[in-house]
């Protein structure tokens, strides 16, 4: 089943991406350096659910 995330910026607390995932294979957090836009460089992007 797949479901909605978001990529939320570790810095900045901004929701940046978003994507989906398998939830039955990848039960982990999903976690990944991205660029964001409001810092203007790469940080650690965290999954956070999204409201479907």
């Amino acid at each position: 089943m797949k479901v909605k995330i978001g990529l939320k910026c570790s810095d900045c607390e901004d929701i940046n991406y978003s994507t989906t995932k398998n939830a039955k294979t990848n039960t982990e957090k999903l976690e990944l350096k991205k660029f964001c836009p409001r810092e203007n460089k790469h940080t650690l992007h965290k999954e956070i659910k999204l409201k479907s």
